[in-house]
């Protein structure tokens, strides 16, 4: 199947009902006799702009991509994070599986002083301060948010 049909089987399925995790979402496809690899399906999925929520995967719904619908940072970090740690000028921020890309692309669209930027895995942020005083304010913002 060619890449923009495999993406079209993507938004319906997420249309029809909640996909809470990237595996469902592989399941889901399979049902529908596509088979796909997790590497291809992240791809497309970052490709059509989705994003995480509290219930699951979600499309944009404005046309113009993840950062337009994003939450706040504060909601994103009240329901999402867990951890935050001091490492020097860096921070490890620890987040529920599967959240860690939008908590990052919300806490980079706040434009903090303090951050330089960031790195997002699944349930981990890397994100990198000038100092560390700033690491640790920023450290104290975000739990701050979450506490």
């Amino acid at each position: 199947m060619s890449k923009l049909t495999r993406q079209q089987l993507i938004r319906q399925v997420v249309e029809e009902r909640p996909v809470p995790s990237q595996d469902d979402l592989r399941r889901a496809l399979k049902k529908h006799g596509m088979s796909v690899t997790q590497a291809t399906l992240s791809r497309d999925m970052r490709a059509l702009g989705m994003f995480k929520t509290p219930v699951g995967y979600a499309l944009p719904t404005n046309g113009h991509g993840t950062e337009a619908v994003l939450p706040s940072a504060a909601r994103l970090i009240r329901e999402f994070v867990l951890e935050v740690r001091e490492a020097q000028n860096l921070l490890v921020v620890k987040t529920s599986v599967g959240s860690a890309q939008p908590v990052a692309a919300a806490l980079d669209a706040e434009g903090w002083a303090e951050m330089v930027g960031s790195l997002a895995g699944d349930d981990t942020i890397l994100i990198v301060c000038a100092t560390k005083k700033s690491a640790g304010k920023l450290a104290n913002r975000i739990r701050e948010m979450f506490a």
